[in-house]
């Protein structure tokens, strides 16, 4: 992807291939980046590449993993990803269901629903409250750093503080191989392709420095 073209990008989970298809394709329409599963065991697979900002998912898989289960275990690995669940059940009834488990979560009431495109709009509302995506202030190199998912710019910051890729998928609990990728979508993004005698690793490390300061808090 190009620099200055980052889109969201939204896991959907949903046994029902059609309504699965429906919900992928008015998220596509609005400019995300899509990746969709019919259970919550393929979408663990799927997981660590998809990088996801959002997760949808119906709370009634057909089997185990539910929703709500997943969405706790997506959590675990990454904090800073938002939650939509979609029921059948009242809204009252699913969130009695979440209660206590996955913080800050909306939820949707499939049949409250007069088009999905309405799903799409509840979602952006919900995107609305993450912080790195209205950074529009700084351009080039910088901007496009402001521009990274939060998984993303977690990378990078942890690329700044000197942790080899095997360290980073410790931390993050995830594989090497995801963390690689991660990295490479981070070089991509931010134009560090080693073209100018500088590798994308340090390359990488010193714009973090420069625009948030020392990585090593919180280490």
């Amino acid at each position: 992807m190009a620099v200055g073209m980052w889109r969201r990008r939204v896991l959907v989970v949903e046994d029902h291939a059609l309504m699965r298809s429906l919900v992928a394709d008015a998220f596509a329409q609005r400019g995300f980046e899509i990746t969709a599963a019919p259970s919550a065991v393929d979408a663990l697979r799927l997981v660590d590449d998809a990088d996801p900002d959002l997760l949808v998912t119906d709370i009634d898989l057909g089997s185990r993993p539910n929703g709500v289960e997943l969405a706790t275990i997506v959590r675990e690995r990454a904090p800073h990803v938002a939650v939509m669940f979609l029921s059948n059940l009242s809204r009252e009834a699913a969130a009695a269901q979440a209660r206590d488990t996955v913080e800050g979560a909306s939820f949707v009431n499939k049949g409250a629903i007069g088009s999905v495109a309405e799903l799409v709009d509840a979602a952006e509302a919900v995107l609305a409250d993450r912080p790195v995506e209205h950074l529009t202030g700084a351009t080039g190199s910088q901007g496009a750093l402001l521009r990274l998912s939060p998984a993303q710019r977690e990378t990078t910051r942890l690329l700044a503080a000197g942790l080899t890729n095997a360290e980073i998928a410790r931390r993050r609990g995830v594989s090497v191989r995801a963390v690689e990728k991660s990295v490479e979508r981070v070089f991509q993004a931010l134009g560090l392709g080693g073209d100018d005698g500088i590798a994308p690793r340090v390359a990488a490390a010193t714009l973090y420095t420069a625009t948030f300061g020392d990585p090593g808090s919180g280490l």
